[in-house]
């Protein structure tokens, strides 16, 4: 699947709609309406569609796709959503956002078969995004990408999508999610529902796009060598049982308010953190599965370095302004696109309205759309640059 839309205004004109309920129809209907009014009859060029894995997903991007025309669409289940300072909650809504104008050049792409090769697979979908988006560059680029949460190593898509952006071009987006399920993940590309699959848009401006990331945890141990590692299941850490030094490390839990049920075994107030050659820390998820073992939702290298980490509400809170102020200081923009870890949304409790209250803030008068992942991207140089528990963002 491929498309591209060319902006010639300057000027960006959004809209973002939601709905929620147990009618598929009308619960898109109503927000792609509200998505489009804004625009007062301009066409859209771009279009994200997030949407709780409760809906009949075809349906929602058939009355998306009737509504939107030939705009390039794409987007993800997700785990809740975030959009002008509100939350809708995990297991319910959907949420679209449309934008005209702005001087963009969007290309869209999409690859399959990332639990077998993530690397050709992200390859291949950077390939058909810059394909999409035509032979003239723009003087500014990024790729916003949606992933099936669930199927293969994250980190090894995006190495592929560097083979074809290289260093410069900096990448931003999430992994979808499923409503804390931990069952099956979708992405949306123009009218498909995808598994197994990842969805690219080039992006082309006049204008530089930033592209932050941040995350708030902080080491609860020592540097711990990981000495047995079985794909994503990690067995030794430091020569010992990893799910016991694991449990040695934990922070006395603070609270046990949570907006829904956790799944079996996820204990999302702690992580690993991979080390960095700068001492920075990429977070890793991990959690107890059915048999026992413990397990990160993305493999971690052999023998490298992490420590397990923790992290406080009064943290993610302003971390997650942080990131926000930084990616619109330079100048207003149309809208912030967040990405944000339901890990986060986890530790915050009753205090995930406040996030969604505070990043509004933060980015002042530009709306905020965004939706809780299993996983960000945020990578501005080098190969690295997945994360999860962490909060990315982009202006547009």
């Amino acid at each position: 699947m491929w498309g591209v839309r060319v902006l010639t205004s300057n000027r960006a004109y959004r809209g973002v709609g939601t709905g929620n309920g147990t009618d598929t129809r009308v619960a898109a209907e109503k927000a792609v309406n509200e998505a489009l009014r804004p625009l007062e009859g301009r066409q859209p060029d771009l279009v994200l569609v997030y949407a709780s894995v409760r809906y009949d997903l075809q349906t929602v991007l058939k009355t998306v796709n009737a509504a939107a025309g030939p705009a390039v669409i794409a987007g993800a289940t997700s785990s809740g959503q975030l959009h002008n300072g509100k939350l809708t909650e995990p297991g319910d809504g959907i949420a679209v956002l449309a934008l005209a104008g702005g001087g963009y050049r969007f290309g869209l792409g999409h690859a399959t078969g990332v639990q077998a090769d993530a690397t050709r697979a992200g390859r291949s979908l950077a390939r058909a995004a810059l394909d999409a988006v035509g032979p003239e560059r723009s003087p500014h680029e990024a790729v916003l990408i949606f992933s099936d949460g669930l199927a293969g190593d994250q980190q090894e898509l995006l190495n592929g999508i560097h083979k074809v952006t290289g260093f410069q071009i900096p990448v931003v987006g999430g992994a979808a999610a499923d409503d804390r399920n931990l069952a099956e993940t979708f992405v949306f590309a123009g009218d498909k529902v995808l598994r197994d699959a990842a969805v690219a848009i080039w992006i082309g401006s006049d204008r530089p796009l930033r592209v932050i990331g941040g995350h708030g945890w902080q080491p609860t141990s020592l540097p711990l060598m990981l000495s047995g590692v079985d794909g994503q299941i990690v067995r030794e850490l430091g020569g010992r049982p990893a799910l016991e030094v694991y449990k040695e490390n934990f922070r006395p839990r603070v609270t046990d308010h949570k907006l829904y049920p956790r799944a079996g075994g996820y204990h999302s107030e702690h992580a690993f953190g991979l080390i960095q050659p700068d001492g920075s820390l990429l977070i890793r998820g991990a959690f107890i599965d059915s048999d026992g073992d413990l397990r990160t939702f993305s493999p971690l290298p052999p023998f490298s370095a992490v420590q397990v980490v923790s992290c406080d509400a009064e943290d993610l809170l302003e971390v997650g302004e942080r990131v926000v102020a930084g990616v619109v200081e330079a100048e207003e923009p149309a809208v912030v696109l967040v990405f944000d870890c339901v890990a986060r949304l986890d530790i915050l409790g009753e205090r995930g309205h406040e996030e969604a209250r505070r990043l509004q803030r933060a980015a002042g008068n530009a709306p905020t759309f965004g939706y809780y992942t299993y996983g960000e991207f945020a990578r501005t140089t080098g190969v690295a640059g997945y994360h999860n528990a962490t909060i990315a963002a982009m202006a547009l």
